[in-house]
């Protein structure tokens, strides 16, 4: 594996795509890892946020909560994460997380091996906002492109 170069990226920093109104800044991306992960900040709006039920066939998803609070339900497992939790979710297993609160939450997530977050680049250019319902058709292409089964709706 090679890495690219070193990082260091000051609070706020890294480059910043929206999907249904969730904000993602990229840490470090595959190529700058060798492809070994991706680390994102997601900032979820309040009282919605996050994505729907689905499985990934190539990544393992880590989560630390930083701000606020997520749902998540990962395998039949739910759990009301605050700032300092931890959660996994394997390939392979159902999971999806929410922002149930009345404030914005913020958490970072390593996606291993890196490569998804091509997906999320994708899927920001057909549905940026959360206000508007995204193009289905081109969303699931992007979900089977990219190894993405959705489950719930």
């Amino acid at each position: 594996m090679t890495i690219a170069e070193i990082i260091l990226l000051g609070p706020g920093e890294g480059a910043k795509i929206s999907v249904r109104g969730d904000k993602y800044t990229f840490k470090a991306a595959t190529q700058d890892t060798g492809g070994a992960y991706a680390l994102l900040e997601i900032e979820t709006v309040a009282g919605a946020g996050g994505p729907p039920a689905h499985m990934h066939e190539r990544e393992d998803e880590a989560f630390y909560i930083l701000e606020g609070e997520l749902t998540f339900q990962i395998g039949d497992r739910t759990l009301r994460a605050s700032a300092g939790t931890f959660a996994f979710a394997p390939r392979g297993i159902v999971h999806k997380f929410s922002n149930l609160s009345s404030r914005p939450a913020k958490a970072l997530v390593i996606i291993s091996p890196g490569g998804f977050e091509k997906a999320l680049e994708e899927m920001a250019q057909i549905a940026p906002r959360g206000d508007q319902p995204p193009d289905l058709e081109k969303m699931l292409a992007i979900a089977e492109k990219y190894g993405l089964k959705i489950v719930g709706p």
